[in-house]
């Protein structure tokens, strides 16, 4: 006879219930910002990266490649990201986060930075540390899959 399956204990359903959580406690602190973490996670990585095409980016922010063009669009819309065809290859997008997108990113920064410590408010300092560490391995360790967010 088969064992039973608690799925409760299970890690995919673990890892689910705590991307529910922190998209939860996300929206929660960047309310008034109106943004999604895909969103501010484009903001940041074009802080780092000006002018970076729109492929590099959507794997930077492992987000699908096929969908991301929308979210850049909305991003656009409200004047936060700049989008150019690139001078050499005009298929290719390059982007760049616009003055009023880097204000409003630096503003949100700190909300969050509270998102990141009520994830781990639960937790005590070195267990946090030590789910962060398992946590990279775990993505590291399944690059190969891809992982792109499809939500």
């Amino acid at each position: 006879m088969a064992k039973s399956f608690d799925f409760r204990h299970a890690p995919g359903h673990l890892i689910r219930r705590a991307h529910q959580v922190s998209w939860a406690l996300f929206m929660q602190e960047t309310a008034a910002f109106d943004v999604t973490p895909v969103q501010f996670s484009i903001l940041n990585a074009l802080m780092e990266d000006p002018g970076e095409d729109q492929v590099t980016l959507a794997r930077k922010v492992a987000f699908d490649p096929a969908t991301f063009g929308s979210v850049i669009a909305r991003l656009e819309g409200r004047g936060w990201v700049r989008r150019e065809a690139d001078a050499e290859d005009r298929r290719r997008k390059l982007l760049w986060v616009t003055a009023e997108g880097a204000e409003m990113a630096q503003k949100m920064k700190r909300a969050v930075h509270r998102v990141q410590q009520r994830i781990l408010e639960p937790l005590s300092a070195a267990e946090g540390e030590q789910l962060v560490h398992l946590l990279d391995r775990l993505v590291e360790g399944h690059e190969e899959v891809g992982g792109e967010d499809t939500a």
